[in-house]
């Protein structure tokens, strides 16, 4: 698995209902994407707005392809280059619920000393605690393996909560791709 997320920051003056209708428009193009599990198409609206795409693919490869390939021409004639964040995915749960209305980064250090079994055992534990609510899509523990970082992604089907833990973003469009024997 390879997950991955680039953001766009736009003024603060932006109408972001051109973001909700693009993600409207390229949300369905994503569905049964061959080697992806989702992308979600999220949004910031506080002070500067962001604009930002979250992807899980079961395969590496078919992410180097779409980067590549022509797909990916569209966000660079539109946005320009972006800074792309990648992370080796440790650990996926799925939720009960269908779909989702936010989606929930958390990031905290590997410390050096830190047993990393140990800390892998429990966050692979909460991770099924968060994969055990209701509310719940899916929830994503991974790496970033050049900052010794773990990151949580969690894509819960109620409305954006300014009090979770984390930075929240509105979910505009989830895409939910082809996974391997489906």
């Amino acid at each position: 698995m390879f997950a991955k997320q680039y953001s766009h920051r736009l003024p603060a003056d932006y109408d972001m209902n051109l973001i909700r209708r693009r993600a409207a428009q390229l949300g369905p193009s994503w569905d049964h994407a061959e080697g992806l599990l989702f992308k979600a198409f999220v949004a910031q609206e506080r002070g500067a707005n962001v604009y930002s795409s979250v992807y899980l693919w079961s395969d590496p490869l078919q992410a180097a392809d779409f980067l590549l390939g022509e797909r990916f021409q569209k966000v660079l004639d539109s946005f320009g280059r972006p800074h792309i964040e990648s992370w080796l995915p440790l650990d996926l749960q799925r939720g009960p619920a269908q779909g989702a209305l936010s989606l929930y980064r958390e990031e905290w250090p590997l410390e050096p000393g830190a047993d990393r079994a140990e800390v892998l055992a429990k966050e692979k534990r909460r991770n099924q605690q968060v994969a055990d609510c209701s509310d719940t899509f899916a929830v994503l523990l991974a790496l970033d393996v050049q900052a010794w970082r773990l990151v949580r992604f969690t894509l819960s089907a109620k409305a954006l909560d300014a009090e979770h833990a984390g930075t929240g973003y509105q979910v505009l469009y989830l895409a939910q791709g082809v996974a391997p024997g489906r």
